[in-house]
C-alpha cells in the first residue's frame, strides 16, 4: 500500500526529503567562484545536470541565496569541477556554511589551480573541469538555477581512454537521501535498441 501525500499540505522539510531521497543517485557539481573582492568560493551542488549540447550548458540549482550564486552574478563565471570518491572528505567540508569572506580551499586545505577561460579557480585534484560563463538564471520559488555555457573543459589524461572519459578510472560521487553518499558501484552495457531493429513480437 501506498502513503499518498500532497506537497501543498507538507512543510518544505518533508518535501525536501521526500525529493532528495527518491531522485537519486545525484550527480554533483563541486562549484568553484571567485566573489568581486577576489575571494575563492567552493561549494557542492547536488541539483545539477546537462542542458544543451549546442551550445553546451550545464546548469545547478542555488537553494536559497548561497555565495557561488552570488558570485556568479557578480562575476558571470564558474567551474564545475567533478565531484570523485577520493575527494568526498573535502566536498563535504565544503559544505559548511563559511563566512563569505572565507575561501574554502584555505580553510579545508583544497589545492587550487588557474583556469584558462574564467578567473575562478580550478580545484587541481579534480580529473574534470568545466569553465563556465553565466548564460542565464532562473528564479524558481526558493532557488535559482543557474546556466552556464561551457567555455573550456579540462580533463586528466589519466582518466582517459583513448579521447572518451572513463567511468571507472573518474570514480564520481553522488548524494542521496539524508546524509549518504553513493559511489560507482556495479556497471552495466546495454545497447539502446533502434526502432528498425526491434524484433516482431506476437
Amino acid at each position: 500500500m501506498r502513503i499518498e501525500h500532497d506537497p501543498a499540505l507538507l512543510d518544505r522539510t518533508a518535501v525536501y526529503r521526500l525529493l532528495t531521497s527518491t531522485v537519486v543517485p545525484r550527480p554533483i557539481a563541486w562549484v568553484s567562484t571567485v566573489s568581486a573582492d577576489g575571494v575563492d568560493n567552493l561549494a557542492p551542488h547536488s541539483f545539477f545536470t546537462i542542458s544543451s549540447v549546442t551550445p553546451p550548458i550545464v546548469q545547478f540549482t542555488s537553494v536559497g541565496r548561497k555565495d557561488s550564486l552570488r558570485n556568479v552574478e557578480e562575476t558571470g563565471q564558474f567551474v564545475v569541477n567533478l565531484a570523485t570518491e577520493p575527494l568526498m572528505e573535502q566536498i563535504n567540508e565544503t559544505a559548511t556554511d563559511f563566512p563569505h569572506d572565507v575561501s574554502e580551499f584555505d580553510a579545508v586545505g583544497v589545492e587550487r589551480e588557474p583556469g584558462v577561460r574564467v578567473k575562478a579557480p580550478r580545484v587541481a585534484g579534480s580529473p574534470v573541469a568545466l569553465e563556465c560563463e553565466l548564460h542565464s538564471t532562473l528564479l524558481l520559488g526558493d532557488s535559482t538555477v543557474v546556466f552556464g555555457r561551457v567555455v573550456h573543459i579540462a580533463v586528466d589524461e589519466a582518466v582517459l581512454d583513448h579521447d572518451h572519459p572513463e567511468v571507472t578510472r573518474l570514480r564520481p560521487l553522488t548524494r542521496l537521501g539524508k546524509d549518504e553518499w553513493g559511489t560507482l558501484g556495479g556497471i552495466r552495457d546495454l545497447s539502446r535498441v533502434r526502432y528498425a531493429d526491434r524484433s516482431p513480437t506476437n
